[in-house]
């Protein structure tokens, strides 16, 4: 007795396709989720680290924490700056879109030495 196959054989294939399609955004999805989170300590004068190196394109989350005072954290070059509060975490999305060394600093006067707070983001290729 021959067994017929219910489905079309371009059903079957569509099928297979839209499985594979939502596999694929799926696993995205995850990843996305899984970005690189870079934890900087603020303090009375200094970020530590204070140099970081990040890829062009990648996502990436910086996490601060002020162990002292309110801080300011800018990165011109790269368009982003936020407040970092004593003892609560700020979190700060980042996609470099260029390449480069790019200088940050407090923004916030935070005491005599507040002129050299400031540190870099190296973004490779």
């Amino acid at each position: 007795m021959k067994v017929r196959n219910p489905l079309h054989p371009a059903i079957s294939l569509a099928l297979l396709v839209l499985i594979s399609v939502l596999f694929v955004l799926a696993n995205a999805a995850g990843a996305a989720g899984k970005e690189k989170v870079i934890q900087i300590t603020a303090k009375r004068f200094e970020y530590s680290p204070s140099e970081i190196t990040i890829k062009k394109g990648i996502p990436v989350v910086l996490e601060f924490t002020s162990l002292d005072v309110r801080h300011g954290f800018n990165c011109p070059g790269l368009g982003v700056r936020t407040d970092i509060y004593p003892q609560k975490v700020t979190r700060l999305r980042i996609v470099p879109e260029k390449a480069g060394t790019f200088s940050f600093h407090c923004d916030i006067f935070c005491g005599s030495g507040h002129e050299d707070m400031m540190g870099k983001i190296n973004v490779i290729e």
